[in-house]
């Protein structure tokens, strides 16, 4: 291989991936979901082979490479083009008003969920770690409230999943729900098993036993080894 080419199917979808990063597992459980036939050429992120900066120069992953060579990074960005690139999967709802609510719950769960799962596990500090849990217990909430609400849409049709069935908020938000075993597992952090929390504690029990995220779930003692190098005081 020259320093001016990299590994892709010629015609076809290649995704550049890694299987225990989370926003990659979107993209992945996106193509799943619409069963899409694609190569994965995974990337090894603390050995990341020297042509990968042709794919993405900013050597992240995931990175996609479209079938007339266009080059898309971004885990939001590439799940939504699978999903509006094949509309018969119907991942995502047609109606605007729907799209615009999924759109705001993935935004709820990228900002009062994501980072402070990692700011919990950075932190040495004691109160700081207190700091931090309470803070993700609010964000919590406010998350179950919204699945509440959208459970009694008609679009939620009762729930548990966003659509009522594995569809795009679970697609791209399950891989950090999953993220809660090595904050059990270095953070002692379990969410409460009160009214509070139930609706978020139905959907991730819903997401546990899906298909859709076990087909791309790390067996547990993997995902704790992976995430040990972001946890402060081990």
């Amino acid at each position: 291989m020259s320093t001016s080419d990299y590994p892709y199917v010629e015609g076809g979808y290649t995704l550049y991936s890694n299987e225990l990063c989370p926003y990659a597992q979107r993209a992945l459980r996106a193509f799943d979901a619409a069963n899409v036939k694609h190569k994965v050429e995974q990337i090894d992120l603390k050995n990341k082979p020297s042509w990968y900066r042709l794919v993405n120069p900013q050597l992240k992953v995931p990175a996609l490479r479209t079938p007339d060579g266009t080059i898309l990074i971004e885990s939001l960005v590439i799940a939504e083009f699978i999903a509006d690139e094949f509309p018969e999967s119907n991942l995502l709802s047609s109606n605007a008003t729907e799209r615009a609510q999924l759109r705001l719950f993935i935004e709820l769960f990228g900002t009062r969920f994501n980072p402070l799962v990692y700011r919990l596990l950075m932190t040495a500090d004691v109160d700081e770690q207190e700091k931090h849990k309470q803070a993700l217990l609010a964000g919590l909430e406010d998350i179950s409230k919204e699945l509440e609400r959208q459970s009694k849409r008609k679009s939620g049709k009762g729930g548990p999943f966003w659509y009522g069935k594995w569809g795009y908020a679970e697609i791209t938000l399950s891989s950090f729900v999953g993220l809660l075993v090595p904050l059990a597992r270095y953070r002692s952090f379990a969410v409460p098993e009160t009214d509070a929390f139930a609706a978020f504690n139905n959907w991730r029990s819903a997401i546990l036993q899906a298909p859709g995220f076990t087909k791309f779930k790390p067996d547990d003692n993997t995902l704790n080894d992976a995430y040990k190098k972001f946890v402060a005081d081990v």
